[in-house]
């Protein structure tokens, strides 16, 4: 029984990946032919190719990316993002993730947007983290002087981070890229090796400790 019960496990992690990607990539394949359907219908009426709405989302996003990319574009569209810059709540949403997907931009890759491991002074702890910012120039007062970098600490399972400010010598750059440090945060750095062995080694079983009064062998 434990032989079976550590296959099926093993077979359920190995299929369970594979079937939740295909059946995101699913939905959202079923959503954008819904959407081309909506949108080609009073052009082409009942005709339809299969994989029509994957292409039609695949051309709109590179039409929106070629013209987002010229300068009159650009002011129609800030005039558009105004009511999402200025309402209250709808402006704290719309920056944060407006913010976040432009960190993730290929655009944006600057010397900014490393990899670090974090290192405090005396003690035996490093953390992974992303330098966002370096220097304090256009920060509120308040916040110390001195060669500073802003470092996002993400916590597993993305249920949030931290962001401290702390010394240039106290980051050290990874050879590892954005992504890369956000999926693995996303897992809690439980992913596998390059050569396919688990990242944490199993703990070999203790021998039992010998009854009291028992000379030790």
């Amino acid at each position: 029984m434990t032989r079976l019960y550590r296959y099926f496990f093993r077979g359920l992690i190995t299929v369970l990946p594979i079937a939740l990607t295909l059946y995101l990539l699913y939905i959202f394949l079923a959503w954008t032919e819904r959407v081309s359907m909506a949108l080609l219908s009073p052009f082409i009426g009942n005709f339809y190719i299969p994989g029509m709405g994957l292409v039609l989302g695949i051309l709109g996003i590179l039409l929106i990316g070629y013209l987002v990319s010229k300068e009159r574009v650009q002011r129609i569209l800030h005039l558009v993002e105004m009511p999402f810059t200025n309402l209250p709540v709808v402006k704290s949403i719309y920056s944060s993730l407006k913010s976040f997907a432009d960190y993730f931009s290929p655009s944006a890759k600057t010397d900014t947007q490393h990899v670090v491991v974090l290192r405090l002074p005396g003690q035996p702890l490093e953390l992974v983290g992303l330098i966002t910012r370096r220097g304090t120039a256009g920060l509120p007062e308040g916040f110390m002087q001195g060669e500073r970098v802003a470092v996002y600490l993400p916590m597993g399972y993305m249920i949030g981070g931290y962001t401290v400010f702390v010394p240039v010598d106290w980051v050290k750059p990874i050879d590892m890229s954005v992504e890369e440090a956000m999926r693995a945060s996303l897992i809690a750095w439980m992913a596998r090796t390059p050569d396919g062995t688990p990242a944490v080694r199993p703990v070999p079983p203790q021998p039992p400790a010998p009854p009291s009064g028992t000379p030790a062998p």
